[in-house]
């Protein structure tokens, strides 16, 4: 399982990117792909999956600013995310996952196989 991210950059608050997650080396539709986000010094944050069927999942922390969607044909997973805010500054991973909870509004799933991430930086 190989999965790669992409898309990052520096944008001003209020601004919009558009991640994306390219897969390799396994059958994509068999998979389950979320994203989280990693700060140095700040515990890994769940940020959104989308099971092999289409549900999607998302903290409350970007409920309603970013969209998670895959397009099996590509084998691609993009996150849209708008809206930003200083605190959405972190290294983005795009990562398989079998078991995703929802606690609390945070979101927890169990990530593996995660590659390169991307950095997003969002600044004035």
């Amino acid at each position: 399982v190989q999965l790669q991210a992409s898309g990052g950059g520096l944008v001003q608050p209020g601004g919009s990117l558009r991640l994306s997650c390219a897969a390799s080396g396994f059958t994509f539709d068999d998979y389950a792909i979320g994203w989280f986000r990693q700060t140095p010094g700040k515990e890994r944050e769940g940020v959104s999956c989308i099971s092999t069927k289409g549900d999607t999942y998302y903290a409350d922390s970007v409920k309603g600013r970013f969209t998670i969607s895959r397009d099996n044909a590509k084998n691609t997973v993009y996150l849209q995310m708008s809206s930003l805010k200083p605190e959405d500054t972190a290294v983005y991973y795009c990562a398989s996952y079998t078991v995703v909870t929802m606690l609390l509004g945070t979101l927890r799933a169990d990530f593996a196989s995660w590659g390169q991430g991307t950095q997003v930086t969002v600044s004035s």
